[in-house]
């Protein structure tokens, strides 16, 4: 099995849905779809709010799909902000083969849609996980309001060689997933939030993204203790969030 194949079956782990299933939140939203292909369908959940300071737009992590990421995104509208999560190429009833080309201009064609048919007075760009990848360039591109990057990674070398000696993949990662070089020279507030006992993203990778940052407005919440997929439970992530958001 070529090693390429081997990572992106680890990197990657999408779950489809059929194209007639029914979302059921307990948020108010709305079910809806891009186009940045004729063959393509990017499916999204679109949670409102009354009179929203704007619209976060939320990239998960790798696995599973939006009926079990919709429930984790959909925590966010509780500062009165609209969220919007997408489903990438093969995941849930999104279609489309998903390129590390492609999943970047997914995300700048939903981000440019948005803008420009919802008009939010901000957007902020949310990445979680193998997210923060997708997101960092995206706001690399577009300077978004804010940034917020929870379990980020530096990129998919630094990550994948916590799991395999270097000499393996060197040169054969069809995902780089630069986080860092998409982030040089920014000038929007960044926050980044991080467990010290995550064992899939380890915390050293995400303070090597936060360090390299040249970036006055940026911001490194440590979680001592915290893991991969518990911060939530921690009180200090919704405050740190709230007053980060506001």
């Amino acid at each position: 099995m070529p090693i390429q194949f081997l990572l992106e079956k680890i990197i990657f782990r999408p779950v489809k849905i059929s194209a007639d299933y029914l979302f059921h939140f307990d948020s108010n939203f709305e079910e809806i779809n891009f186009y940045p292909e004729s063959d393509v369908e990017i499916n999204a959940l679109h949670f409102k709010v009354k009179n929203p300071k704007g619209i976060i737009l939320y990239f998960h992590g790798n696995k599973d799909n939006l009926a079990r990421c919709g429930k984790i995104s959909s925590q966010l509208t509780k500062f009165d902000y609209d969220v919007i999560a997408i489903d990438y190429r093969g995941y849930g009833k999104s279609t489309g083969t998903l390129s590390e080309e492609t999943f970047f201009s997914d995300a700048l064609f939903c981000y440019t849609q948005i803008r420009e048919t919802l008009n939010p007075l901000k957007i902020v760009v949310y990445g979680r996980s193998l997210g923060t990848g997708v997101a960092s360039h995206l706001a690399g591109k577009v300077n978004p309001d804010k940034l917020i990057l929870e379990t980020p990674y530096y990129d998919m070398h630094d990550l994948i060689s916590n799991y395999f000696p270097s000499f393996l993949f060197k040169n054969k990662l069809n995902f780089k997933l630069k986080s860092h070089s998409y982030l040089i020279n920014t000038q929007f507030p960044i926050l980044i939030l991080h467990g010290t006992k995550d064992t899939v993203v380890p915390y050293s990778s995400g303070q090597k993204l936060f360090e390299s940052l040249q970036n006055p407005l940026k911001k490194l919440i440590t979680f001592n203790g915290g893991k991969h997929n518990n911060l939530n439970s921690f009180q200090n992530y919704w405050d740190e969030l709230r007053e980060f958001l506001e």
